[in-house]
């Protein structure tokens, strides 16, 4: 199959746009080059703002942040980002794409876990993590830690970024076809746009159902890994009877009933279901790389925060849905095969800065 062919390319093709310069990557690190996806990293500098903002059409981010910036600060010795504020930072990489390639970017899954906004902002951009065809210039990242303060460094990877040829997405129709063949998710499909994927209320054997964040805590430290207490952060969810009661302005993870699979010839990102079914929001940080629980029974986490009133959530109750998308030719490389795969097989898992 041939790279020319429609969908999203693999890691291969993203390798020859760096080499090809079509995008700028000055000395990739290990890994950073996903089966789907290329890994972002954050400069050397970030710049406090007053608010979030789209540069918009025929705008330069370097001018709106000359706009809106309150103070910058040297990373290059680490430095903290505080809760509530809103920071942008440069990205390392940038783009000369071609004229028939767009890209998308999203939050890595560690750092959606983590509760921190993050989404990619380009010159003349009027959406978030949106890049057009053959969009050529500098990549952003606006930062805004939601529930915990974070520590940040130089060559930070909380962004991905995937890049599509033509129409990716597979039709409700495909998604029946290939389920039937080979099975997306354990049980019942609910195809609606997508792949309908409900919550697990049942109590695991610790009896939790998930984790809270808690309101007053220390700084998360995101270069390191496995370093931080859980406890000091979460407090435990538990469920008496197959429901939980959601808190205006708290953040939980909580995880899918459904292991779902992604195939190698796909890939997938996590999407809300429908406003109208309560009022909460499940954030969809992070792709699913193709081979995401594929022989290897992985459930998705989610990240969930209500809004305008206490919520009942219950047990089978769809939340999200994933879009499959195929890729324009299957990876060299699967998720969890060969590579750093921090959440293949998962179940309830917090993010991997936090010990086991």
């Amino acid at each position: 199959m041939s790279d020319q062919n429609h969908g999203v390319l693999p890691d291969h093709a993203i390798a020859g746009m760096i080499a090809a310069g079509r995008i700028t990557c000055d000395r990739p690190d290990d890994g950073q080059v996903q089966p789907a996806s290329l890994d972002l990293r954050l400069g050397t500098v970030a710049y406090r703002v007053r608010a979030s903002f789209l540069s918009g059409k025929d705008r330069k981010v370097a001018d709106r942040i000359a706009e809106f910036e309150m103070h910058r600060m040297d990373l290059s010795e680490g430095a903290v980002l505080e809760k509530g504020c809103v920071y942008v930072v440069p990205l390392l990489e940038a783009l000369d794409l071609p004229g028939d390639v767009t890209a998308v970017c999203n939050a890595k899954s560690s750092t959606g876990r983590v509760d921190c906004l993050t989404r990619v902002i380009v010159d003349g951009g009027t959406e978030f993590d949106r890049i057009p065809a053959g969009y050529t210039g500098p990549l952003y990242a606006e930062i805004c830690p939601r529930s915990f303060s974070v520590k940040v460094a130089p060559g930070l990877r909380l962004n991905q970024i995937r890049f599509r040829r033509g129409q990716a997405v597979l039709s409700d129709a495909e998604l029946a076809a290939r389920h039937a063949d080979t099975p997306l998710v354990d049980g019942a499909p609910v195809i609606d746009d997508g792949l309908g994927f409900s919550v697990d209320l049942t109590p695991t054997e610790a009896g939790i159902v998930g984790y809270r964040a808690k309101p007053h805590t220390g700084v998360i430290d995101l270069t390191k890994i496995a370093a931080h207490d859980v406890a000091e952060f979460w407090e435990e969810v538990r469920s008496e009877q197959g429901r939980i009661i959601l808190d205006p302005g708290a953040f939980y993870i909580l995880v899918s009933r459904e292991a779902v699979t992604i195939p190698p010839d796909c890939a997938a990102e996590m999407s809300p279901y429908l406003a109208m079914v309560g009022e909460f929001r499940v954030h969809y940080a992070g792709f699913f790389d193709p081979g995401f629980g594929h022989g290897v029974p992985a459930r998705g986490v989610l990240e969930v925060r209500c809004h305008e009133a206490p919520f009942v959530l219950e047990h089978g109750q769809v939340v999200g849905r994933l879009v499959y998308e195929r890729m324009a030719a299957p990876p060299e490389t699967l998720y969890g095969a060969g590579i750093a795969s921090n959440y293949q097989g998962q179940g309830l898992k917090l993010s991997k800065h936090f010990r086991a």
